[in-house]
C-alpha cells in the first residue's frame, strides 16, 4: 500500500521551496523531513525541489530525476555544505537476486534497479559538477539510532 502525507515543518523558514507543499511518500521520508527540520545544524532543506535530467537504458529517453532531499548543512568546522539524498529501502539498492525460474517480478526489479542506478549516476555527476555530495539514506540509516 501507498503512503503519502503531507509534512509541517516546526522551522517553516528553514525550508527551501512551499513550506506548505512537502510531501512525503514513505514513513521513512517523514523520518528524514523531522530530522532535517529540527537538527540544528541544517541551514536549509528541501523535499523533491531539485531536478536533474537523466537517460533511462530500460527505455532509451531522457527523463527528469526528483532526489528526496537536498540540504545544506553545517560542518564540524561550521562551513556550509550541500548535500543530495535519496532514500530507498536496502534491497533497491543492490542488484535484485535471480530465482530459479525468471518471473515477471525479477524482471520489474532489474528495470527499476537499472533505473536507479542511471537516476543515482546522472545525480552523483551532478552534484560532483557543483561541489556537493549525494548520499543513498537506507532503513539502516535511519533506524540506527
Amino acid at each position: 500500500m501507498a503512503y503519502k502525507t503531507k509534512y509541517s515543518p516546526q522551522n517553516p523558514q528553514k525550508y527551501i521551496g512551499n513550506p506548505n507543499n512537502i510531501i512525503c511518500r514513505s514513513l521513512w521520508e517523514r523520518r528524514v523531513c523531522r530530522f532535517l527540520d529540527d537538527n540544528i545544524n541544517i541551514v536549509r532543506w528541501g523535499s523533491e525541489e531539485l531536478q536533474i535530467p537523466y537517460y533511462s537504458p530500460v527505455d532509451r529517453k531522457n527523463h527528469k530525476y526528483w532526489p528526496d532531499f537536498i540540504v545544506e548543512k553545517k560542518d564540524e568546522t561550521g562551513e556550509v555544505k550541500t548535500l543530495v539524498i535519496e532514500v530507498k529501502p536496502k534491497r533497491q539498492t543492490q542488484p535484485p537476486k535471480q530465482p530459479k525460474k525468471k518471473t515477471k517480478n525479477f524482471i520489474n526489479e532489474c528495470m527499476t534497479y537499472e533505473t536507479n542506478i542511471a537516476k543515482w549516476k546522472a545525480a552523483k555527476t551532478y552534484c560532483e559538477s557543483k561541489g556537493w555530495d549525494f548520499i543513498i539514506v537506507t532503513e539502516l540509516d535511519i533506524f540506527s539510532k
